[in-house]
């Protein structure tokens, strides 16, 4: 559900900054299906790559395949994303808060920290430069606190949250995340439980459609067959 949500969020011809994993995945199925021009932009310098496998790594050969060019780390950062032509970025964290924003640094106390995490990486330029953000996160009360430890990434751009359970995406007053679309068989009360604060609803949440089979057909035998990121 979540790689079949987040690429439907993404429409043909945009430019997208992309990361391994779930969003990777996504975008791919996005360009199997109805985004056939998405261009995928990766940090470690190809541009419009149409993989011909899952990349296990940000430098994975597999990257460059049918690349329409390959550069800098610093062409990606400055030519691109601070030049405003990243339509949409993907993020994620390993804390994201009420108001989106997003922790990458520590968990605890910064001069004490209880775990010390990789850092900011890129995230914090997409998370500033990119048009919208979509982060892609499993729900737990860790992962969704009311206030980060750290702000890696501030949130203002962000406009959802894809969870394994529904959608979020903030109000238009405060800018807090506020439950708008559920999976089917999920209750609110099952997301609700998965965050820090007390989430709200909008008045009339949406019902996401289940993948259709051809989306689960590219997903399984197509796009990730050995599972790397899908589930047994």
């Amino acid at each position: 559900m979540m790689a079949v949500v987040a690429a439907r969020e993404l429409a043909d011809g945009e430019v997208v900054f992309v990361g391994i994993g779930l969003p990777n995945l996504a975008c791919n199925l996005a360009r199997r299906t109805h985004a056939p021009n998405l261009v995928m932009i990766y940090e470690s310098g190809a541009v419009g790559a149409t993989p011909s496998r899952l990349p296990v790594s940000i430098g994975d050969p597999a990257l460059v395949t049918g690349s329409l060019m390959v550069c800098g780390m610093a062409d990606v950062f400055q030519l691109f994303l601070q030049n405003g032509r990243i339509e949409v970025g993907f993020l994620g964290g390993a804390q994201v808060d009420r108001h989106g924003n997003i922790n990458t640094t520590v968990i605890g106390p910064y001069e004490r920290p209880h775990v010390r995490l990789p850092g900011s990486g890129g995230a914090a330029e997409i998370a500033i430069h990119a048009q919208r953000i979509l982060i892609v996160s499993k729900l737990s009360p860790r992962a969704f606190p009311e206030r980060v430890d750290f702000v890696t990434s501030p949130g203002q751009r962000v406009q959802r949250v894809i969870t394994d359970k529904g959608v979020l995406e903030p109000d238009g007053v405060g800018g807090e995340l506020v439950l708008t679309g559920l999976y089917p068989g999920v209750a609110a009360a099952d997301v609700k439980a998965g965050v820090g604060w007390t989430l709200r609803s909008r008045p009339s949440l949406a019902r996401l459609d289940p993948p259709t089979r051809v989306e689960l057909q590219l997903l399984r035998e197509v796009l990730d067959p050995k599972r790397l990121y899908l589930k047994s």
